[in-house]
């Protein structure tokens, strides 16, 4: 059975029922196989798995899609109870911030460049909430998907640098048939948009291999059908690339759809 709670009293009483090894998956809803692919990676390497479902102010711009983002509670929480979740945490913005925080975290230099500089203080929210997520589920290990990839570095690099405490488990990201990486936001694309957005996947797969050049010039010559925000090729903590493993990364609008997909590659 999959508890349901809204408010700290609950899942403080709920974390306290469950004894083992916790983890937490963290999600803003509207969920699809990508979320359900990390709730069953956790549901089989912890004792007991809390998920969170929260959309979080704080990471949205003022021009961003807040009111737009899906919220489909009911079918979530059909994901939830389908993988095993032993309880969800569903709780409301006056919940997590019943003060506007003047505290975020800052996410240093590695925040302000890719989505960092393309959304202004939006890693500063995200960090923020996952911090009060890992505190208020005191989960010993936490699932994120490697979609966002530099969220995923980000995150780790706060729980390390904070002495957290809490293991970080990056997870495949998950894609159709046609390689288009799974998001919350690839329901507001058209038919024809979709189409155009294979082009984020063509690229990150165009050149999985060799030097630095051939491999933005392939993935370059795969995204002219899209407006692109940024393609970088970085070292695997988003540094400054050299030979060997390398991640390369892109941002495009399609449509009014802004997406993001990143792939492992290798520099030679």
């Amino acid at each position: 059975m999959t508890l349901v709670v809204a408010d700290r009293a609950r899942l403080a009483s709920a974390r306290q029922s469950l004894t083992g090894r916790m983890a937490v998956v963290m999600t803003m809803g509207a969920l699809h196989p990508g979320h359900a692919a990390l709730l069953q990676q956790a549901r089989a390497e912890a004792d007991h798995v809390i998920a969170t479902i929260f959309v979080n102010p704080l990471q949205f711009g003022p021009s961003e899609d807040l009111d737009r983002y899906p919220r489909t509670l009911d079918a979530d929480l059909d994901i939830c109870r389908a993988a095993g979740v032993d309880a969800v945490f569903t709780p409301t913005v006056d919940v997590i911030y019943p003060v506007t925080p003047s505290v975020r975290i800052d996410p240093g230099p590695t925040g302000g460049i890719l989505d960092g500089a393309s959304r202004p203080g939006h890693f500063a929210g995200m960090l923020t909430v996952v911090h009060k997520l890992l505190r208020l589920t005191a989960a010993d290990v936490a699932y994120f998907g490697e979609k966002d990839y530099q969220q995923l570095t980000l995150i780790r690099q706060m729980v390390r640098d904070l002495d957290m405490g809490t293991e970080i488990v990056g997870v495949p990201t998950v894609r159709e048939p046609d390689g288009l990486a799974l998001s919350s936001r690839n329901r507001f694309l058209s038919p024809a948009e979709r189409e155009r957005a294979l082009a984020l996947s063509r690229a990150l797969h165009a050149c999985p291999g060799g030097t630095a050049e051939e491999i933005l010039a392939a993935a370059g010559n795969e995204l002219k059908g899209v407006d692109l925000d940024y393609l970088a090729l970085t070292d695997p903590l988003l540094g400054p690339v050299v030979p060997g493993p390398a991640r390369l990364l892109v941002a495009a609008r399609v449509g009014t759809t802004r997406l993001i997909d990143n792939a492992p590659v290798e520099v030679h």
